[in-house]
């Protein structure tokens, strides 16, 4: 998995690299066929001081890209619902994945096939 951290009109400190990180490794153990992920810390100069801190996230799995953004007055709490709602959004996709049209088989405890799950 290739990780990118980027800020846009903040610098990225160790210390917020290393929580942003620490964070991402939770959406790796639900989904392990994740290919890029691209997260973008971005500060806006609004005049009013509300949800000023943003943290939007692309990861790239096969076949498709999921995108998750939040907004936060502080940028850890935006992190944070920014790990929540993507571990929301790759678990929606692996069980659409995983779904009953994805042409599973159902096998009995000796391995034969019993049937062929569709809808």
């Amino acid at each position: 998995m290739n990780l990118t951290i980027s800020g846009h009109h903040l610098e990225v400190t160790p210390s917020l690299r290393s929580y942003v990180m620490a964070k991402l490794e939770r959406i790796l153990r639900h989904f392990d066929q994740v290919v890029d992920v691209k997260v973008l810390l971005t500060v806006h100069k609004q005049k009013e001081k509300d949800k000023r801190q943003r943290a939007g996230c692309t990861v790239r799995v096969k076949g498709q890209d999921l995108f998750v953004e939040t907004q936060h007055f502080d940028l850890y709490a935006a992190v944070d619902a920014l790990a929540d709602k993507l571990d929301r959004v790759v678990m929606r996709y692996k069980t659409r994945l995983q779904g009953p049209r994805s042409g599973a088989k159902r096998l009995d405890s000796d391995g034969m096939q019993l049937a062929e799950v569709s809808v």
